[in-house]
């Protein structure tokens, strides 16, 4: 999943950063409120992290402009601003959670995964499609069939998640990347040809069907 981390703490989100991509996100960062706005309307993120006191604009003011926009966005509001009137001001700007600083990294990736869910509506607990179950606490990938578990690399963590919470979908390479990929990251449709293939060697080929000339498409049903 790709993420958009707004915090002008440069230290503060330099930590994030690194932690939160441990747990599994690409993760681009915006240091101010124009950035942000412009970086969240125009790159196909899945969620925000957003704080509200940014310089050149709010938090608030971003976040409204993207929904009078009509931008879906899932928005987790992160701010050292913890007044209940705060709170209120920024679920009715469209905020879908608020976490209050000081916090512990634990408790934010846990409301990003549940937004995550919230998005499928599927229930807690590891990610489940046709017989293949991938836990994100641990990044690992079981065949339920025969209790095979297979530890994975970043990228095929956050590759694999992304095709099964879209199962039956083609899609094509350009969104791949796009939602696996952080800016810095090199886009080249050959390497994410390499990670689709070692999926396959690990898990089997029958999880990924490829679709020429349109992309892939993770089997609800696989043979």
């Amino acid at each position: 999943m790709r993420l958009l981390l707004v915090e002008d703490d440069v230290l503060l989100s330099s930590r994030l950063r690194g932690e939160l991509e441990q747990a599994g996100f690409a993760v681009d960062v915006a240091t101010d409120g124009v950035d942000a706005e412009f970086m969240g309307g125009s790159e196909p993120y899945d969620m925000v992290i957003l704080d509200l006191g940014l310089p050149s604009r709010s938090g608030l003011e971003v976040l409204r402009h993207w929904r009078e926009a009509g931008n879906p966005l899932p928005v987790l509001i992160l701010t050292a601003r913890d007044a209940w009137h705060e709170k209120v001001d920024g679920f009715k700007a469209g905020a879908d959670d608020y976490l209050s600083k000081p916090f512990h990294t634990a408790e934010l990736i846990a409301r990003l995964q549940a937004l995550l869910r919230r998005g499928i509506a599927r229930p807690h607990g590891p990610l489940r499609v046709a017989g293949l179950e991938l836990d994100e606490e641990t990044q690992t990938a079981q065949v339920l069939a025969t209790g095979e578990r297979f530890d994975l690399t970043g990228v095929e963590f956050r590759l694999l998640r992304y095709l099964m919470r879209h199962p039956g979908q083609v899609l094509s390479k350009t969104r791949l990347a796009e939602h696996i990929y952080d800016f810095d990251a090199e886009r080249d449709s050959n390497v994410l040809e390499v990670y689709i293939n070692r999926l396959r060697r690990k898990l089997g080929r029958e999880w990924i069907a490829t679709r020429r000339g349109q992309g892939y498409v993770f089997s609800a049903d696989p043979v």
